[in-house]
Formats: structure tokens, C-alpha cells, sequence
């Protein structure tokens, strides 16, 4: 039941985005070109809702039987409003905001969908106790908003969406969670078949519909999957999603160096500082897609792994992430502490031998 199920999805989500192209001119959900966006034509961004309507027929064909599932329609709704709203209206970041509180706080309070405790890796748990909430809420919208800030390339947040949800899907099928892979595998069936329509040279959006709802259900999912389980299991949906959640961090440690709110928009995140290097588009969204499937190659190896291992592949993959970063001026292109200290360290050694 599931496979057509899935088939089902992908098919209407290819033949309700044409329809959904035309209804976002007729009421105005358009994308227009500026100094920050990389397209020079109206576009219309919408595009997100074809992905929200094939994952309802999905779930109305699957009828999964979970004590969460009413809580997740709940809060899909909800952030599908704000999605739209936003494509219509361009809402302040404040309302958009709201929104997503609004959502994390039914899977927390409706859902009762806590992550109450990490067992660490040698010994012992750390109790989030009052912070439990907090912690889950954080987690949900700092998701929802990674994959919103990655929307700024022709088929990039689709792609790397699907691909986290390709990892977590698959890693929830080994662990037993039936629940998660089948609504991961429908979200993914629905992201796909739009993501025929908005790959470079994309003629629709996913506009916020679908950045919120993508990155509302991949936060939901990786906390399904992985709640209250051991530090190498809660490290696993952070490297599933280190791209967005990578770009996230170094958007906000670039803004504070440069002392601007953190909701001001710049064009220095990881697909416009590819693009100043010379890349292409398509080849700035694949090269971006390669990564975010390396993370999840390594967030599969990193779950087979003992906790040693764990560790030492923590801390080469936080060197790499910093080295590139500082390479490609994701923080600005004055700002390479490491790669000063690293050419600091050379030059000594270099005297030191001569």
C-alpha cells in the first residue's frame, strides 16, 4: 500500500503544479526580481503548496495510526498559513515567527513530543528537565527556518530536503520507526515531483509554502526518530542536516561580526559565495546537493559507529565545515581565524628551519 501510495504522491504533485503556477499569478504570489535574488524575472512562489496537497492525499490514503499524527496535521496546517501568507503578503519576520511558534508548540503541547533526556557517551544523562521544552521548541523552528534560508537557488531546499528525508526515512526503516519512513517517503514522493518544475531553470517557487513545511516536517521526523536516545544518536539528524544547519550558524556569527540584527538578509550564504567564486547555478545547487549527500553518508557511518570513532569523526568534520567556510568567506572574507593561524603556524615553522 505504501509503494502506490508513494507513486500516487509523486504523480499528483507533477500534474497539481502547473495548476498551482497559474493560480499564484492570478492571486499575486509572485516572486519579484531584486538586488538580492538571483532570478531577473517574476516568478511565481507558491509552488510549496502542490508539495502540502500531495502530502494530504497521501495521508489520507496511508491512515497511519500514530499518537502523533494529529498533532503534525495540526501544525502542518498551521505553517502552511504562514507559508502562504507570506507568499501573498510578505509577512514581517515577527508574524512569520509567530507562525512557527504556533506549530512547534502543537507538536509539543498536542503531540507531548519532548526530547527529555541525551544519554551521554560515557555515562551518566543529561536531564533537560524545564528545559525540555524550550529545547524541542528551539530545535523545530531553528530547522524550519535553516531550510527557509537555503531556498536561494533554482531546486537547492527541494533537493537538499530530499535528501535528508532519503537519510532519515532510511535510518528510521533500520531503527523500526514505520511511522516516520512512511511520512518522511510520502513528503519526499511529494518533493520530488515538484522538484521536476523547480530545478534550474526553475519556472516555480516552493516560495515559503514549501521551505516552512519542508523544513517544519524534517524537524518533526528527526525528532520522532531519534528522542531520547544516546549522544551519537542525537548528533545523526544535525549531520543529516548539515548543510542548512551549517549555513544557519555561520549566517548568524557573520551577522553578529558585523553587527547587524540576525533577521537582516545578506547575499553571503553558502549558494551566493559559491556563485562568487565562479560557479554556475546548476553547478553551485549539485555541488550543494553532493555535500548535503556527504553529510548523510557520514551520518550513516557515524550510527554504526563506537563512540570513540564518534568523536574523532565530530571533530574532523567541525574542521572541515570551518576550514571551507573561512575559505569561500561564509563569515566575511576578512574573517579566517583559522586559516590565520594556520598560515601563523607555517610561516614559525618555515623560520624555524631555515
Amino acid at each position: 500500500m505504501l509503494y502506490l501510495t508513494l507513486i500516487v504522491c509523486f504523480v499528483i504533485s507533477i500534474l497539481i503544479t502547473p495548476l498551482i503556477k497559474k493560480l499564484a499569478f492570478v492571486i499575486g504570489a509572485t516572486d519579484q526580481p531584486n538586488q538580492r535574488k538571483v532570478h531577473l524575472s517574476i516568478m511565481p512562489r507558491l509552488g510549496g503548496l502542490s508539495i502540502f496537497i500531495s502530502f494530504m492525499v497521501g495521508i489520507i490514503l496511508l491512515r497511519p495510526d500514530n499518537q502523533y499524527f494529529f498533532a503534525i496535521l495540526i501544525g502542518s496546517l498551521i505553517i502552511i498559513t504562514t507559508g502562504i501568507c507570506d507568499d501573498l503578503f510578505e509577512l514581517p519576520a515577527k508574524y512569520k515567527l509567530l507562525g512557527q511558534l504556533a506549530a512547534a508548540f502543537t507538536i509539543v503541547f498536542v503531540g507531548d513530543l519532548q526530547v527529555v533526556f541525551i544519554n551521554l557517551p560515557f555515562g551518566g544523562q543529561l536531564q533537560f528537565g524545564l528545559l525540555s521544552i524550550p529545547f524541542t521548541i528551539l530545535w523545530i523552528v531553528g530547522i524550519t527556518n535553516a531550510i527557509n534560508l537555503i531556498d536561494g537557488l533554482d531546486g537547492l531546499a527541494a533537493g537538499v530536503s530530499s535528501i535528508a528525508l532519503i537519510i532519515i526515512s532510511a535510518l528510521a526503516l533500520i531503527q523500526g520507526q514505520i511511522f516516520v519512513a512512511a511520512v518522511g517517503s510520502i513528503v519526499l514522493a511529494s518533493t520530488l515531483g515538484f522538484l521536476i518544475y523547480n530545478f534550474h531553470p526553475a519556472s516555480i517557487f516552493m516560495g515559503d509554502t514549501g521551505a516552512l513545511f519542508l523544513g517544519f516536517i524534517i524537524s518533526v521526523l528527526s525528532l520522532l526518530g531519534f528522542k531520547n536516545v544516546t549522544f551519537i544518536s542525537f548528533v545523526i539528524p544535525v549531520l543529516i542536516l548539515g548543510v542548512p544547519i551549517s549555513d544557519t550558524i555561520f549566517a548568524i556569527i557573520r551577522r553578529i561580526i558585523n553587527k547587524q540584527p540576525l533577521s537582516a538578509p545578506d547575499k553571503s550564504h553558502l549558494h551566493h559565495c559559491m556563485l562568487r567564486l565562479g560557479y554556475s547555478h546548476r553547478q553551485t545547487v549539485l555541488l550543494i546537493y553532493a555535500m548535503s549527500a556527504f553529510f548523510g553518508l557520514v551520518a550513516v557511518i557515524f550510527s554504526q559507529a563506537r563512540i570513540g570513532g564518534a568523536i574523532v569523526l565530530i571533530g574532523i568534520i567541525i574542521l572541515i565545515i570551518e576550514i571551507i567556510a573561512e575559505k569561500i568567506g561564509l563569515m566575511g572574507q576578512n574573517f579566517r581565524p583559522l586559516l590565520n593561524m594556520l598560515r601563523t603556524l607555517r610561516t614559525s615553522t618555515e623560520k624555524n628551519r631555515s
